[in-house]
C-alpha cells in the first residue's frame, strides 16, 4: 500500500511544488519525468488540437485542448491510485510497477488523436486508423519511447498493450478499467472539463470527490466497482453524462456542422495523404484539406465551417428514436456510404420537385453512428451486506440511461440542408414522404 503512494507523482499531490496549473484551479504535479514526456514534440502538438472541435461553433469558449484534458487525466489517475491504494484487494493485484505504467498510460492516452478524430473514426473508412492504433508510431519510437525506457523504466509495448490491447489477465483488466470504463478517469476528467469551458453546468453538478473516495474492486476484481456511499454520486454522474451528449455533442448545430465536416472528408479522403495529414495540427489540417478541395463542393463545406463567414446548414428534419421511431429505425446506425447515397437520392428528388437543382452536397444526413456509448451499469459494493449490485438494480435512472437507449435518447437523426434553399425546401408539404421513397430506392 504505502509503495504506491510513494510513487513520486502520486506523493506530489499533497506537494505543492512543481505543479502547472489548470483549470478549474488544479493543481498538477510534474516531476522530472513527467516533464519530459509532456516538453516531447509528440505530446506538444495536443496543444493545438481542440478537445471538442466543432462545438466551438455554438459554444465558442469550448476551444481547450487535447494537451489541458490529457493533463487532467493525469491528475485524476493519480487521485485514483491514492484511493484505491488502501484498498487490499488493489494493492495485492496491482504494484507500484504496474501503476506507474498506468500513470504514463493515463498522460498519453490521447496521444493519437489528430484534429477532428472522431467525426473521421465514425465514418468508418477502410484506410482510416484508430486512434489508438496510431498513436503506436508516437510510442514506439522517438523522444516518448527514449523517456519511458531511460526514466520510467518502461518497455513502450507494455504501454500500448494497456491502450490498445485486449487484457490478458487480470492485472491488466483492472488496469483498463480505470482508462476505459464507466467510471474511468477519462469520462471523470471530460464531463468537468468540457461543462466549465462551454459555459454550461451539466457536466459539473455530481461529487467527483465522493465518487473517487469510493472507488473500490468489483466482486470478481477484474474491474473498478464503487462502495454504497458513491451510489448517488454516480447516479449524478450517468445524468451529467445524458445531458451533456444531449445539450453539448450532440447539438443540432454542432452536428450540422460536423456533418459539413465529414461528408467534406468522405470527398477528399482518397486524394490526401492521411498519415501526413493526421500528423498536422488543428490549423495546417484544415488548410491541407481547403487545398485539396479545389473548386469543388467540398470547398463550400469547408468555408462554411472554417472560412471569414460562418454558414452552417439548417434543420430540414428531425427524427427521434421516442417520437419519430420508424424513421429513426431506417436510417440510425447505417454505414456512411449508406447516407451519402440516401443524401443524393433526396436531394434528386428535392429538384424534381422544386423544378431546381439541389446538388448532392447541399443536402446531408446526420445519424447516430454505429459504435454505441460505453454502457454506464457498474457494480455497487454494500459492505454491510457483503453484496455486490448492479446500479441499474438499485436506480431506475440508471437502468433507463445506462443501456443501448442512452444512444436513442441524446442522438437524433437529422437532416441538413444549406443556408440558400433552406426556406424553400421547408415549403414542401410531402417532405417526408419524398424522402421515404428516397430511402426505398437505396435500399
Amino acid at each position: 500500500m504505502t509503495d504506491i503512494l510513494h510513487i513520486p507523482e502520486v506523493a506530489g499531490l499533497n506537494v505543492k511544488r512543481q505543479v502547472v496549473r489548470i483549470p478549474p484551479e488544479m493543481d498538477v504535479p510534474l516531476s522530472p519525468r513527467v516533464r519530459q514526456l509532456i516538453d516531447s514534440p509528440e505530446f506538444r502538438r495536443l496543444q493545438q488540437i481542440s478537445q471538442l472541435g466543432l462545438v466551438s461553433l455554438v459554444y465558442p469558449a469550448a476551444n481547450h485542448t487535447r494537451f489541458e484534458h490529457s493533463l487532467g487525466v493525469y491528475r485524476t489517475a493519480l487521485l485514483y491510485l491514492q484511493q484505491l491504494a488502501h484498498d487490499e484487494r488493489f494493492a495485492e493485484i496491482i504494484t507500484p510497477a504496474d501503476a506507474e505504467l498506468l500513470i504514463v498510460a493515463a498522460l498519453l492516452h490521447d496521444l493519437g488523436h489528430w484534429p477532428f478524430c472522431h467525426p473521421i473514426e465514425d465514418l468508418r473508412l477502410a484506410n482510416v486508423p484508430q486512434h489508438e492504433m496510431f498513436a503506436n508510431s508516437f510510442l514506439l519510437e522517438g523522444e516518448i519511447a527514449d523517456c519511458l525506457r531511460d526514466d520510467w523504466g518502461i518497455n513502450p509495448r507494455d504501454v500500448v498493450a494497456l491502450l490498445s490491447e485486449k487484457p490478458r489477465n487480470k492485472k491488466m483488466q483492472v488496469l483498463q478499467s480505470l482508462l476505459s470504463g464507466p467510471i474511468d478517469v477519462d469520462k471523470m476528467d471530460y464531463l468537468r472539463r468540457d461543462s466549465l469551458h462551454a459555459g454550461v453546468p451539466y457536466g459539473l453538478n455530481f461529487d467527483q470527490q465522493r465518487l473517487i473516495g469510493s472507488l473500490c474492486l468489483n466482486q470478481a476484481g477484474t474491474g473498478l466497482a464503487l462502495t454504497n456511499k458513491g451510489r448517488t454520486a454516480a447516479e449524478m454522474m450517468v445524468f451529467a453524462r445524458y445531458v451533456m451528449f444531449s445539450e453539448v455533442y450532440w447539438h443540432h448545430a454542432v452536428r450540422s456542422g460536423t456533418a459539413m465536416f465529414q461528408r467534406a472528408f468522405y470527398m477528399l479522403h482518397d486524394q490526401l495523404d492521411l498519415d501526413s495529414l493526421f500528423r498536422q495540427v488543428e490549423q495546417p489540417m484544415i488548410a491541407s484539406m481547403r487545398g485539396a478541395a479545389g473548386n469543388g463542393p467540398a470547398r463550400d463545406l469547408l468555408f462554411g465551417l472554417f472560412g471569414p463567414v460562418r454558414r452552417v446548414y439548417k434543420r430540414l428534419l428531425e427524427y427521434s428514436f421516442v417520437e419519430n421511431p420508424d424513421f429513426y429505425d431506417l436510417i440510425a446506425r447505417r454505414p456512411y456510404a449508406w447516407l451519402e447515397r440516401l443524401s443524393a437520392e433526396f436531394a434528386n428528388r428535392l429538384s424534381t420537385t422544386m423544378t431546381r437543382r439541389i446538388a448532392p452536397h447541399e443536402i446531408l444526413i446526420d445519424a447516430p453512428p454505429i459504435k454505441l456509448e460505453v454502457q454506464f451499469n457498474i457494480e455497487i459494493f454494500s459492505p454491510k451486506e457483503d453484496k455486490y449490485r448492479l446500479l441499474g438494480q438499485v436506480s431506475p435512472m440508471v437502468e433507463t440511461l445506462a443501456k443501448r437507449q442512452f444512444d436513442d435518447y441524446v442522438k437524433k437523426v437529422r437532416v441538413f440542408a444549406h443556408p440558400a434553399i433552406i426556406d424553400d425546401l421547408r415549403k414542401i408539404d410531402n417532405i417526408e414522404a419524398l424522402l421515404s421513397d428516397a430511402i426505398e430506392a437505396i435500399d
